[in-house]
């Protein structure tokens, strides 16, 4: 097994790269890069470029055949669920989702703990019937409730949430399952973690967070879900063409296919999915112990046991030392590290590829910027 780790020791020397905290897109894991730049002009000897190649030929074919391989073993995807690639990313799966899915008589209902969730609601409000049964807006989206306690409307057609929202640096830590179709958006904590795919009806998730860069977006349906989708409707909205065409009604986002798939790859030699996950919360738990530990200097956006993994956010005690905290984090070679305008603060976004070094120096970062205020 190749360590996670490889290459911290060489991270901020090796072309004077940066620890990048960005929200997405993000950092991508170092042996990725070194595949991708070996590759780049002839792949695999093949005389020409992943960006030059026909969509329809066998050699792209053997690299969206590999990604979807690689990633049905990673999650454990049953043979009942179709794996496929759109564009538009996630805010387009806000809109595709009601109206392929939320019947011209029927209801969805979604639970909002964050912006993002907030949009998918809004979105799908334009579409049809839906309930809002949870939005945690009135206490600033700082939590996320227990999945257990919230009563779902018999008889929906679906139930929507964001397992992990990016802005405000929240989570669900415990999934359910209902006995109407789940829906949910995994954009920013997809692969970050074990769970049970079965336990949902869709997933989707944006690439540029977790598995690659931005362009394509991951869905993963089962059979039965899909087949309730129309069987004609616009084409780039059309979940069954989609299945039965193995992500290419049209020409899909062939590049980030390609580095999805060689992420697939690297989180498979990392240890896999069990040991990602201790990775990320080890990381995580280096900023939040620093956080804890800071007498109320800074303070957590999250409230404890809703606490992301991926995205770290906090605020310091007044604007000047914000300022003055983020100007010498980008000295020191820690960029991308300031709040969502919404929100306003810092946050740190950890997702796989982030190294646990960068979180250890920046631990010790926040330490000294104490000391000297």
């Amino acid at each position: 097994m190749v360590s996670i780790m490889i290459y911290n020791d060489i991270y901020m020397n090796h072309l004077n790269r940066v620890y990048n905290f960005s929200a997405g897109p993000c950092t991508l894991p170092m042996d990725v890069l070194k595949e991708i730049q070996e590759d780049l002009l002839s792949w695999k000897g093949k005389g020409m470029s992943v960006m030059e190649m026909s969509h329809r030929s066998d050699l792209f074919g053997e690299i969206l055949h590999d990604a979807t391989s690689r990633l049905r073993e990673l999650l454990n995807i049953p043979d009942n669920y179709s794996v496929f690639f759109m564009q538009g990313g996630a805010s387009l799966q806000f809109s595709a989702i009601p109206w392929s899915f939320l019947s011209s008589d029927g209801t969805a209902d979604y639970i909002i703990t964050g912006a993002w969730g907030k949009k998918a609601y809004q979105e799908a409000k334009l579409v049809g019937n839906v309930n809002c049964i949870f939005d945690a807006e009135k206490e600033g989206y700082t939590f996320c409730p227990n999945l257990a306690d919230l009563q779902v409307h018999s008889g929906q057609d679906y139930i929507h949430y964001t397992s992990n929202e990016t802005i405000h640096g929240v989570c669900f830590h415990h999934q359910r399952k209902w006995d109407v179709p789940v829906v949910c958006d995994m954009s920013s904590d997809i692969l970050s973690k074990l769970f049970n795919v079965e336990d949902f009806d869709l997933i989707y998730a944006g690439a540029q967070k977790n598995m690659g860069p931005a362009g394509a977006t991951l869905v993963i349906v089962k059979d039965s879900f899909l087949e309730k989708a129309p069987e004609r409707t616009h084409m780039m909205l059309d979940y069954r063409q989609m299945a039965k065409h193995h992500s290419m009604p049209n020409t899909p986002c062939t590049w980030s296919i390609y580095v999805c798939g060689l992420v697939y790859k690297w989180i498979e030699k990392s240890g896999g999915l069990s040991e990602i996950e201790k990775v990320n919360k080890r990381k995580a738990s280096l900023l939040y112990q620093a956080i804890d530990e800071s007498g109320g200097f800074y303070k957590g956006h999250a409230r404890e046991d809703s606490r992301s993994f991926m995205n770290i956010t906090f605020t310091l005690p007044d604007e000047h030392k914000t300022e003055k905290f983020m100007m010498e984090a980008k000295e020191k070679g820690f960029i991308e590290i300031q709040g969502h305008r919404s929100i306003g603060g810092c946050r740190l976004s950890v997702y796989n590829a982030f190294p646990e070094k960068g979180c250890e120096l920046f631990a010790d970062f926040m330490h000294e910027f104490i000391k000297k205020c």
